[in-house]
């Protein structure tokens, strides 16, 4: 064992641990952030063309606007109370202190092993991951206080950095100082709105602008071109472009978390006739819980579906996950393995977002964006079809037995 090495939490050899180096590199320049190929790819695939130049020439026009790992920039339509532009020199760049021992490089100190440089969640360690690292680009995030379409709030980021993923791979930072978290909340949120960016123009792009025509190259003249001082030499282009980064940042600018009710208060005999009505609900089809997580919470149904992110190169195209020559062009491009999602095993009381009764409020009413986990359906009025609240919380006072997890004094 002495032999063996962690790495996020994850148990790995001496031979990995070389492999990663060699991968990684230790004190090679990152440079640029890699183009999104895999996105160009898939957005092309679904036009019946191919992407030509989109990922190159969209990426330079991103270098021009969110500058380089090393350098990055924060465009004027990003507001710095989203992301301040200290917390973002601070997060990016080599590792360093300076003398009043000010941390810098935040970010590839402790994130790029697993969510890579450009935040794909495709880092030198991910392939040894199970579930893999989060890819930050589609701007979906799973645990957070938020309804299931709308971004986390700073909140969120930040307790799930200072607690971790319990059963996966993330490990929990609350030993950093708060100004080291701070920053890496703003420079997540950093990547996400630039992955995002660059994910529209690509669709732009390839849809708008030809580059799936003439065997993926766009004419010279529709081609996202830039001038000698870095911007581009089409004023609508610019416009479009400026619009793009300003809709992705607008919808990080008000994240509202969902309103929870009060508990009921669960005690003695009133706690365990709730618990009784969560098990019938769980199993029943009005909640259909089971049909995923098993009978009494054991994980062991039999699923075969994928997340988002993974279905959004196989599935939605067409592509079987299984078909290994199709998905190895799409691994070419950066993709990782296909993996089926794995229902968690509730009867092992660990929960990846959070435990306490109003996150797995949240959780259950919200479901979890980016995979199969979905929302219950609310009654809101009279007449309405769905659980009401209170069976909301005997779901939860069920949950939290399953795992000997205690609901009565751990409300808000």
């Amino acid at each position: 064992m002495d032999s063996y090495f962690r790495i996020a939490g994850s148990l790995v050899g001496p031979a990995a641990i070389f492999a990663i180096l060699a991968v990684a590199g230790c004190d090679a320049p990152p440079g640029s952030f890699n183009a999104n190929d895999l996105y160009a790819q898939v957005v092309a695939t679904r036009q019946n063309s191919q992407p030509g130049q989109a990922a190159a020439d969209v990426s330079m026009v991103m270098e021009s606007l969110f500058g380089t790992p090393d350098a990055p920039k924060l465009p004027n339509a990003i507001p710095t109370n989203l992301v301040d532009p200290e917390n973002l020199t601070r997060a990016a760049g080599p590792v360093y202190s300076d003398e009043d021992d000010t941390h810098f490089g935040i970010y590839r100190s402790r994130c790029v092993v697993c969510h890579a440089l450009d935040g794909s969640g495709a880092g030198p360690a991910a392939a040894l991951q199970n579930p893999y690292p989060r890819d930050l680009r589609a701007g979906v995030f799973k645990y957070k206080s938020t309804p299931r379409g709308e971004k986390p709030t700073k909140e969120d980021l930040l307790a799930i950095l200072k607690r971790g993923a319990p059963g996966s791979a993330m490990p929990a930072f609350d030993r950093l100082p708060q100004e080291d978290l701070d920053a890496l909340v703003d420079y997540v949120i950093y990547l996400s709105i630039r992955g995002e960016v660059e994910r529209r123009l690509i669709q732009f792009a390839v849809t708008e602008m030809g580059y799936g025509d003439q065997d993926g190259a766009a004419i010279d003249s529709e081609r996202l071109i830039l001038d000698a001082e870095g911007k581009l030499t089409d004023p609508e282009l610019r416009q479009t472009v400026s619009q793009i980064i300003e809709n992705v940042a607008g919808q990080w600018s008000d994240p509202t978390p969902i309103t929870v009710p009060p508990m009921p208060d669960f005690e003695g005999d009133d706690l365990v006739a709730a618990i009784e009505r969560g098990r019938e609900l769980f199993h029943g089809q009005q909640a259909n819980c089971a049909s995923c997580h098993g009978t009494n919470g054991n994980g062991q149904a039999v699923t075969l579906d994928f997340d988002d992110w993974t279905k959004e190169f196989t599935t939605l195209l067409g592509i079987s996950p299984g078909d290994k020559a199709a998905v190895k062009q799409m691994r070419k491009l950066g993709a990782l393995p296909p993996r089926p999602i794995s229902p968690r095993n509730l009867s092992w009381g660990v929960y990846r977002g959070g435990d306490d009764p109003e996150t797995l409020y949240r959780r259950l009413v919200a479901g979890i964006a980016g995979t199969p986990m979905p929302g219950l359906l609310v009654q809101e009025g009279e007449g309405s079809t769905g659980v009401t609240l209170d069976q909301v919380w005997d779901l939860i006072a069920y949950l939290r037995s399953l795992g000997d997890l205690q609901l009565a004094g751990t409300s808000r």
